[in-house]
């Protein structure tokens, strides 16, 4: 059994390390209206990003439309992506956080340091503590609504950014910013974020897929506190008679997947994305694009492939083509290639999927 277990975690390193690469979503108003400021969009902005010393504490909710295809494989990330989460925080600073998950199920909570992160699971008294990663998976504290905006926000263009009035968001008075992403490729058709006021934190993040009329992720805060939390509620160590655990090993995938991939010459531009560099990735990865519209890519060996395509066949709304195998989760794409002797591809991003055959094309020489 546990040689079987992991011989899929081996499986699927490639699909983790694309996730990994890229990543790096109910409403309570305020019974006053919010006034609005004559704050610029750029300007609005940058408040954004100049809040990430801001300290607060709340209680956030994230509801999450994603179905990925994948969810059997990646069941964590599958359901952070895909449920309603309850959120509540305690926020330092950037390393120095953390986030308690509240399901029917239990409560998790999620504690980073400068040195890693305790993971502590209540129900079963099992602590799992990770090593800082370059690279991971998405978690919960990317769903805090400031975190998350600040990172949407990161590489917007002043071109791709206007305001969007003012709304009461925890009961605190939220200027309204809207990105609509440039890029002919794009899948999303705009991110949403409401920031504070005085704070420049953000406060309440939409986004929503091109086509969709109602969010693919949507995340916010019902109640704020803008003191700084004590170092002791953050602070985490495992209690006698815990279980103590190593956390999932994503460098390790990561390097799992260096090893099983072969350097090939991958192209500087794809689906109208420059090619971009990204330290921590397997050097067999192509990262493409910026901001909210990124694509990611690699070779991999076709034996490997085989667990992918049924994932992905076996979705109601697959694309099934002489190019590859495609399907969209919200404004996710995923898309196995298998050219004839030649391996296969993993291709996966936040473009729409004219945009990832258009890739695979590329990659394969197949005609438009």
């Amino acid at each position: 059994m546990a040689g079987r277990g992991h011989g899929r975690a081996r499986r699927w390193a490639l699909v983790v390390a694309l996730l990994a690469v890229l990543l790096s979503l109910p409403a309570v108003v305020g019974a006053l209206p919010a006034e609005d400021a004559g704050t610029t969009a750029p300007d609005l902005r940058d408040a954004v990003l100049a809040s990430a010393g801001v300290a607060f504490s709340g209680y956030a909710v994230s509801a999450g439309g994603l179905a990925l295809p994948v969810s059997d494989q990646l069941p964590a990330v599958a359901d952070l992506l895909s449920d309603r989460t309850t959120l509540r925080v305690w926020w330092r600073g950037p390393e120095e956080h953390r986030v308690d998950v509240v399901t029917a199920a239990g409560e998790t909570g999620v504690h980073v340091d400068p040195a890693g992160t305790w993971t502590w699971e209540y129900e079963s008294a099992t602590a799992r503590r990770s090593d800082p990663a370059p690279l991971a998976l998405p978690a919960p504290p990317d769903l805090v609504p400031a975190a998350l905006g600040r990172r949407l926000l990161s590489e917007a263009a002043d071109d791709e950014l206007s305001r969007i009035g003012a709304r009461r968001v925890a009961g605190r008075d939220a200027l309204g910013l809207r990105l609509v992403p440039a890029a002919p490729a794009a899948s999303v058709a705009r991110v949403d974020v409401w920031a504070d006021a005085g704070t420049g934190l953000p406060l309440a993040v939409e986004v929503v897929a091109d086509g969709a009329s109602v969010p693919a992720l949507d995340t916010r805060f019902l109640d704020l506190d803008l003191t700084t939390p004590a170092a002791g509620v953050v602070a985490f160590a495992p209690p006698p008679g815990a279980r103590v655990r190593p956390g999932e090993d994503t460098d390790g995938l990561l390097r799992e997947a260096d090893r099983r991939l072969a350097e090939v010459a991958l192209p500087d531009v794809l689906a109208g994305l420059a090619r971009r560099p990204l330290a921590g990735a397997p050097g067999a990865v192509g990262v493409y694009g910026s901001g909210v519209t990124l694509l990611a890519v690699a070779p991999v060996p076709g034996r490997f492939a085989a667990g992918l395509r049924q994932a992905l066949a076996a979705a109601p709304d697959a694309v099934r083509d002489e190019r590859g195998t495609r399907v969209a989760a919200g404004p996710l794409g995923l898309m196995l290639v298998e050219p004839p002797g030649r391996g296969a591809y993993v291709l996966t991003g936040t473009v729409t999927l004219d945009a990832l055959a258009d890739a695979a094309g590329a990659l394969t020489g197949a005609p438009s």
